[in-house]
């Protein structure tokens, strides 16, 4: 990994606007008027101004990451796109970023959509394209917008006979937010110096494929059984990697950012030091598959040549992906 770089949205919005806004259906439903801050820890997230949309965001922040990298567009062999947002089915959100970055004819470009851990799946697949000597150089970008969907939601939790189960439902989209990032990978035999990919563990576990549902206008999720399947799944994948993968006591854990819930239960259920968890969803939310990526660029300065981090997330599917990088 030559470069990897977030970059926030410029609008903050509180979560005690949001609450503000949904007072009615709170007080009607005997709901704390914190619940975000109290249940998901999240106090704030970011929507992007009118001049930038989620796409144009992926565009400057995989411009900023190619020349952080030190290469020249000419010379990536392929462009990946990771984003859930998306404002059509066809074509894929790649071909304005390959177009927006000025990348050959030859690079291939395409999307990867896997819920939240996209980010982490595109750049095992650009490690492997590398590593098999088809291309020198990938992009991997990601851009999210959660603005509509939670003004979509905001506006359904308003109406007439919502009860307490179709708010929990719906719950999960307030705490989502808005972001980009990109990463610059390239064979190590060039670059001795850069940070290596040295791999990791992935598992699903398909029977929850409905527990978590998104679409442009919202998400729906069960979150008692999103999180006991998450929980379930980490634990098992964690357990398996111990005979060739030793993550007991990593530099960093960079996790995929979703709630205090989440990651208070992961933390507990695989024993991670939470002082070795850098955590950025009280500010930013849950930015989908940008969280990690976004936590992982903040965490770069810090982290030191030799360092063990551990990425690790999981997605709705449900799907759980560890990868270790060594700065």
């Amino acid at each position: 990994m030559l470069s990897i770089t977030g970059m926030e949205a410029p609008r903050v919005i509180q979560s005690q606007h949001i609450q503000e806004q949904l007072e009615p259906v709170l007080n009607r439903l005997h709901l704390p008027a914190t619940l975000l801050e109290r249940v998901a820890g999240v106090h704030e997230r970011r929507w992007w101004d009118h001049t930038m949309a989620f796409d144009d965001a992926a565009v400057h922040v995989g411009a900023k990451a190619i020349a952080e990298a030190g290469i020249e567009p000419s010379e990536v062999g392929m462009l990946i796109n990771s984003s859930v947002t998306r404002k059509h089915l066809e074509p894929s959100v790649a071909v304005k970023v390959h177009h927006g970055l000025g990348l050959p004819s030859s690079a291939m470009n395409f999307d990867i959509a896997n819920a939240c851990l996209g980010f982490v799946n595109a750049i095992t697949l650009a490690a492997t394209m590398i590593d098999a000597g088809q291309i020198r150089y990938a992009v991997v970008v990601d851009g999210e917008d959660s603005e509509d969907a939670q003004r979509a939601t905001i506006d359904r939790l308003l109406r007439p006979g919502v009860t307490r189960a179709d708010f929990n439902n719906e719950f999960a989209t307030l705490t989502l937010g808005s972001g980009a990032a990109a990463a610059v990978l390239g064979p190590t035999s060039e670059h001795p110096g850069a940070h290596s990919v040295k791999g990791g563990i992935t598992r699903a576990a398909s029977q929850h494929y409905d527990v978590c549902v998104g679409d442009v206008s919202g998400m729906r999720t069960d979150t008692k059984l999103l999180l006991e399947g998450g929980m379930e799944l980490v634990v098992d994948a964690w357990n398996e990697a111990k005979d060739e993968w030793n993550w007991s006591d990593m530099d960093r854990y960079v996790m995929h950012q979703v709630s205090n819930v989440h990651t208070s239960a992961i933390l507990n259920a695989v024993s991670i030091d939470r002082a070795k968890v850098p955590l950025t969803y009280p500010h930013f939310g849950n930015v989908g598959p940008a969280s990690l990526p976004l936590t992982l660029a903040g965490e770069a300065d810090s982290l030191g040549s030799g360092d063990r981090v551990l990425c690790m997330g999981v997605g709705s599917g449900l799907n759980t992906a560890m990868t270790e990088i060594e700065w």
